[in-house]
């Protein structure tokens, strides 16, 4: 059976293509430390769009992933947000899009650059608490915003390019886990198969992803492995990233991507979480659960969110503060004393 859009989708994919086709000048976007899924998605969006004969352009709240730039022909279609050629830019669009979120938080310094404009917001998260407001194509059902990508591009009838389809296949490649994860639908793998059918290359784009790590990444998650710890009752493990190993190796934030996954895959863990402060001494916290616990309304206590099954929060307070009580809320949802409900 052929990939055919939900008929839910149908009418909102329509409607976010003409607003493309109406426009000249676009500015694409995503949350901050862009991952596959947003990243993949502005890529194969930009190119389609570039094909089209209109200009796009690439404004992140923080620098497109250094691991992913082989999704770019040229490094250019990436603007910094706080250069004047992004106010320049953001000045003369007619249309912006928002990949892969959907709250004025997550996109930081670019809702400035934005807010005067015309938006569309392409995005599979269950909706927040802030929401940017625009034209929305939505669905949590969806394995990633790449599908949704994919289903406005389907809808237009191609082209396909090359990038376009490159882009895609990441999208849903990383938020599937490489097709781990629960959310790995027959609708998702029918999609990947249109996309391998374009010409994209599995084992090509895994090396590129998964098997080209700078080994600066390696070392950090070798520091990071000795701050490993679970709870005495073995359902919830944690791993901190120590701040001095990641000043002293360069490390990004493209290093952090994929170090949840250790804690949450102790066996017997019900829920996995990583910590790490932030430059200015905010802390940043990524939860990942195995089971049935939604840590996405964990992560909405707070201040953050995502998906049922992973999600995350940047708190403005101290890390030894935060990691305290993120882990006794997470413990008592486990246990079964606290409500698992956002805050």
């Amino acid at each position: 059976m052929s990939y055919q859009t939900p008929p839910s989708r149908r009418a909102a994919a329509a409607e976010v293509l003409r607003a493309l086709r109406k426009a000249r000048r676009v500015l694409l976007t995503t949350h901050v430390n862009a991952d596959g899924d947003g990243a993949g998605s502005e890529a194969a969006l930009a190119a389609w769009l570039r094909g089209q004969g209109r200009e796009a352009w690439i404004v992140n709240p923080t620098p497109y992933p250094e691991s992913l730039d082989f999704l770019l022909p040229e490094r250019g279609w990436s603007v910094d947000a706080g250069s004047q050629v992004a106010g320049e830019l953001a000045g003369t669009a007619d249309l912006a899009v928002v990949l892969d979120t959907g709250e004025v938080s997550r996109i930081g310094r670019v809702m400035d650059l934005i807010r005067a404009l015309p938006t569309v917001v392409i995005d599979h998260h269950p909706p927040g608490l802030d929401p940017i407001p625009g034209l929305s194509f939505r669905d949590p059902a969806a394995a990633a915003t790449g599908e949704l990508v994919f289903d406005v591009l389907r809808s237009a009838g191609g082209p396909w390019p090359r990038e376009s389809a490159l882009g895609l296949y990441v999208a849903i490649l990383s938020d599937t886990g490489c097709f781990r994860f629960s959310n790995s639908s027959p609708g998702a793998h029918r999609v990947v198969a249109e996309l391998l059918e374009m010409g994209v290359d599995p084992e090509d784009v895994h090396r590129r992803v998964y098997g080209n790590q700078p080994l600066r990444k390696l070392r950090l998650l070798q520091a990071a492995l000795g701050e490993l710890e679970v709870d005495e009752e073995g359902r919830v493990a944690w791993m901190t990233v120590p701040t001095q190993a990641f000043v002293e190796l360069g490390a990004t934030s493209d290093d952090i991507e994929g170090l949840v996954d250790y804690p949450r895959g102790v066996r017997g863990v019900e829920v996995g979480i990583l910590f790490r402060e932030t430059a200015r001494g905010a802390t940043k916290v990524s939860f990942r659960s195995n089971g049935e616990v939604d840590v996405n309304a964990l992560a909405r206590r707070f201040g953050g969110g995502g998906h049922v099954k992973a999600s995350g929060a940047l708190v403005e307070r101290p890390l030894p503060l935060v990691r305290e009580e993120v882990l006794r809320e997470t413990l008592d949802v486990i246990r079964g004393s606290g409500k698992n409900e956002g805050a």
